[in-house]
């Protein structure tokens, strides 16, 4: 049998030519769409396995807890000083997701403030990460009330509790969240854009963040004994 040695040079040309179509033809990550209506007990939120959470992981914020249909925050709420009260309640989804992110929620709100003196907020997660001492990426806030006051929101938490940065304020009623309101975040490259009941309300670009996961958070200020009056009834996640 003859046999044909082919120089170092061509071997390398080749498997580089093999591995890089391998390569092209892999198809893109995805991770998404994962949803549910929170069916469970649970504090802090689980749903087998699926969830970070901002004390039992980040050790500086607080959990969101579950009952059938409703997440909301464990945070005391009161009037504490910075950056004490800033421990928003946060729960994150694990595994790997695409940049591209779709948040969606359904809120619940009961007693909606309207005096202006508690401020009960409900919170969208896009591109975040939460580990010990540390949580970034980008936060889509929602005042639950229909007055002047009301707001929606953007921050970029930066990592150690109390150190975020304001990216956008937008405030008054039709910025505010009522009981059964269906909100909704997406980042798209660097373009992050915000609706309530399907209506664009928010549009900002940023890039610090390029990569993180989704997920929830709450607010609480002004109140205690509240936690149970706000929150959402049905969340959903995507990357595709």
């Amino acid at each position: 049998m003859s046999r044909v040695t082919l120089p170092l040079s061509a071997i390398a040309l080749l498997l580089t030519a093999y591995f890089g179509v391998m390569h092209a033809a892999a198809p893109a990550r995805t991770h998404g769409p994962y949803s549910t209506s929170f069916s469970r007990t649970e504090n802090p939120i689980s749903e087998n396995g699926q969830w970070l959470n901002g004390h039992a992981d980040g050790l500086d914020w607080t959990d969101v807890r579950t009952t059938p249909g409703l997440a909301f925050g464990t945070e005391p709420g009161g009037h504490r000083p910075a950056p004490q009260k800033y421990d928003d309640s946060t729960a994150l989804l694990k595994g790997i997701w695409g940049p591209n992110q779709t948040v969606q929620a359904t809120v619940h709100s009961v007693n909606p403030d309207q005096d202006n003196k508690v401020w009960e907020e409900v919170e969208l997660r896009l591109r975040s990460s939460i580990s010990p001492h540390s949580c970034t990426g980008y936060e889509v806030m929602f005042r639950c009330a229909k007055t002047a006051q009301a707001y929606c929101n953007i921050a970029r938490w930066e990592g150690p509790l109390g150190r975020f940065t304001i990216l956008k304020e937008t405030y008054g009623a039709d910025y505010g969240v009522r009981d059964g309101d269906v909100v909704k975040a997406t980042m798209i490259g660097k373009v992050l854009t915000v609706y309530i009941n399907g209506v664009q309300k928010v549009q900002l670009s940023d890039d610090k963040f390029p990569t993180g996961n989704p997920g929830l958070g709450y607010y609480l200020d002004g109140a205690t004994g509240v936690m149970g009056d706000f929150g959402f009834s049905s969340f959903m996640a995507t990357d595709r």
